[in-house]
């Protein structure tokens, strides 16, 4: 396998493919953060970045703009460790790449369904104390501490989305789809930071986003398979 387009692509441009990796990068973003525990951490992230201070609309907006901006520096290296990586591996381990990429994908959606259970290694343990209301340096430190922190939630996601980027093995691109990923989980956030009572709202949904995270464990389960049947249906 050359590239992620040879995977996908069965009458579809290369274009077409990168696109829609965006959008699910975007999408996987988007749903890692209103998955049911990633709700319960929103007020804490918002009085994290705020210092627990009274922080005008606009004020929090910023503050919260530049935690993402945090959290998609660090996402947008790991995109070039995917891409860097990916090209190396693909190189010289040609097929059976693509077969540990398969199973990776199928260990986080069997993860996300909750058919298998185990410790996702987490980096950073803890939040740091927030005694100021930085404007922005504090809330990108914040932003660099939770996002090497990961959550149990977003982290099966986040892998899956991280596989697809280094088959990719494109630097751009895996950049791209990191970012992507990063503004995603960051918009709901924005949402409820300005909105305090859409965070009971939203908390209304977690029924609702529950599905929508095993939805995607499937996903990732069917693109596994998918992706053992290119490797195997020479042999068969």
């Amino acid at each position: 396998m050359d590239n992620l387009v040879q995977i996908f692509s069965s009458g579809t441009t290369g274009a077409q493919v990168w696109l829609l990796m965006f959008a699910a990068s975007f999408a996987g973003g988007v749903i890692a953060s209103i998955s049911p525990c990633s709700l319960a951490m929103l007020p804490l992230i918002i009085g994290y970045v705020g210092g627990y201070s009274k922080e005008t609309p606009f004020r929090t907006f910023v503050q919260l703009c530049f935690f993402i901006l945090g959290t998609a520096i660090v996402f947008s290296i790991i995109g070039i460790i995917c891409a860097v990586t990916g090209s190396v591996f693909a190189s010289a381990l040609g097929e059976y790449f693509t077969l540990i990429m398969a199973s990776l994908l199928m260990v986080m959606g069997l993860k996300i369904l909750d058919i298998i259970d185990f410790d996702l290694p987490i980096v950073i343990k803890s939040m740091p104390t927030n005694s100021t209301s930085s404007l922005f340096v504090y809330p990108i430190l914040l932003g660099i501490t939770f996002a090497l922190a990961g959550t149990p939630c977003s982290t099966p996601i986040l892998a899956g989305i991280m596989a697809f980027a280094a088959m990719g093995k494109n630097l751009a691109a895996a950049i791209f789809m990191l970012f992507l990923f990063a503004l995603g989980q960051g918009l709901i956030l924005i949402i409820a930071g300005i909105f305090t009572s859409s965070v009971k709202n939203l908390k209304k949904m977690a029924r609702f986003t529950d599905a929508l995270m095993k939805f995607s464990g499937i996903l990732l389960i069917l693109v596994a398979v998918y992706l053992y049947y290119k490797v195997f249906s020479p042999l068969i």
